[in-house]
């Protein structure tokens, strides 16, 4: 086996590739399940924000990895920053317009700054 041959290392890539979308696909199920499971607003954001935004992070790479093309790097790692910086303001908005419309009991929260606020 020789390490300097450039089809081995393809084959390492694809592997590699392969794992991050089963990886990713996996988590942004558990996303999918935990927003029909859960009891409230609240649990179900955190299956929105957490599991899925990893999940789709993965299955970008591995697609990143499967391409190997630098525009669609690029493209990819434009989608991965967009999503990191658009996924806490969505969970935010999410959760204040439940506080807003009564949705989230405030004996669910620990601290309640919001509430005194509205009122």
């Amino acid at each position: 086996m020789n390490l300097d041959d450039p089809d081995i290392w393809v084959a390492v890539a694809d592997v590699a590739a392969a794992v991050f979308l089963l990886l990713g696909a996996f988590l942004t199920f558990s996303a999918g399940v935990g927003v029909v499971r859960f009891p409230n607003l609240l649990a179900r954001m955190h299956a929105v924000t957490k599991p899925q935004v990893l999940g789709l992070i993965l299955m970008l790479v591995g697609v990143a990895l499967r391409l190997r093309s630098w525009p669609a790097v690029t493209m990819l790692a434009l989608v991965v920053v967009f999503q990191l910086l658009t996924s806490p303001v969505a969970a935010h908005m999410v959760g204040r317009a439940g506080l807003r419309t009564r949705k989230v009991s405030p004996d669910e929260l620990e601290v309640d700054d919001y509430t005194d606020k509205a009122d």
